[in-house]
Order: structure tokens, then C-alpha cells, then sequence
């Protein structure tokens, strides 16, 4: 799913149960950086592994279902597509109402990722945070008018921390 609306955790597993094999690393190893940016990119990892893609597939299915790798989604870089002021626009709801509100807020077209996160009270009321692109502050502002009058009621304060620069957006690096 590219939208999650709760925090993740890991998959239980039984205790006779691996948690990866030579296969499953290399696949990991292998798609680390990216699938490869062809037509069908599961049956060139097949090839490069020598087993067959639906092989691929299931292992990757396997590892999200696991909690191993959490998603296979779209990076974009969103600056390049020219949407140069982002905002985590954080919010304050009423924490059973999440599973409703989320995935309406992270249906809207201009929300790249909406999901769930604890509160740290006092400081820190938000609970549910949605990514905002625009082409200008006002545009950004504009959005999160547009998330404020979705949530209604359910609105009990937010924030946006628009972006100052780009980070470098890299998880853990297998090698192999």
C-alpha cells in the first residue's frame, strides 16, 4: 500500500522460521536502490538471480508480509517534477477516528504519503501526518486548507514544516 495511515510493525514469525536466506538477501541487495526501469523489472531481477519472476514476486510478498521490507513504491524526486515547497502538514485528531481520517486525507491527489504516529505530550499533540507538494507556499497553505475542511471537527490543530532542503532519502544499505 503507498498510503499507510498506521505506524508500522514488525511481523511476528515463528521461532523455527529464517529470517532471510541467501535468496531472499540477494534480492534485497538487488533492488536496494531501485527496481530496474524496464518494462518488466521483476522478470530482470529474475534473470539476474536466475530463478523465475513470479519466484521474485512471492519473496517480495513474502518479506512485506514478514515486516522485512516494509513497501515496494515510487520515489519521486519531487523537486525535479517541480514542486518546490513541501510541507509535513501534522495533525491533531482523535486517535479513534484515525483509521477513517487517514486514508481519506492520503487519498487526496496532492498528499504523496499520509500514516500514523505517536504523540509526545505536551510538546508534541500530531498524530497524523500528511505530505503536501506545491508550486508556492500558498499553493501548500492552500492544500492544507483543503485537508483542515476534510477533517471538519476532527481538526483539533496542525502544523506545517514546510522543507528548507533536500535530504538524502536512503534506508539501510545491504551489501552483499
Amino acid at each position: 500500500m503507498n498510503r499507510a495511515t498506521s505506524q508500522p510493525t514488525p511481523a511476528s514469525r515463528p521461532d523455527d522460521e529464517a529470517p532471510i536466506d541467501a535468496l531472499d538477501r540477494a534480492l534485497i541487495v538487488a533492488t536496494q536502490t531501485g527496481l530496474p526501469l524496464v518494462p518488466e523489472p521483476y522478470h530482470a531481477l529474475a534473470g539476474e538471480l536466475g530463478v523465475d519472476a513470479r519466484e521474485v514476486m512471492d519473496r517480495l510478498r513474502r518479506m512485506q508480509e514478514r515486516g522485512i521490507i516494509r513497501r515496494i513504491a515510487a520515489v519521486p524526486n519531487h523537486y525535479r517534477l517541480g514542486f518546490t515547497h513541501n510541507g509535513m502538514s501534522v495533525w491533531n485528531v482523535p486517535d479513534e477516528r484515525i483509521g477513517e481520517l487517514g486514508p481519506r486525507v492520503g487519498a487526496l491527489d496532492f498528499v504523496s504519503h499520509c500514516y500514523h504516529r505517536p504523540r509526545h505530550p505536551p510538546d508534541w499533540p500530531y498524530n497524523l501526518f500528511a505530505m503536501v507538494h506545491a508550486d508556492s507556499r500558498e499553493e501548500a497553505e492552500r492544500k492544507v486548507r483543503i485537508i483542515s475542511e476534510l477533517l471538519g471537527p476532527d481538526d483539533l490543530g496542525h502544523e506545517v514544516l514546510f522543507s528548507r532542503r533536500i535530504l538524502k532519502k536512503t534506508g539501510l544499505r545491504l551489501t552483499a
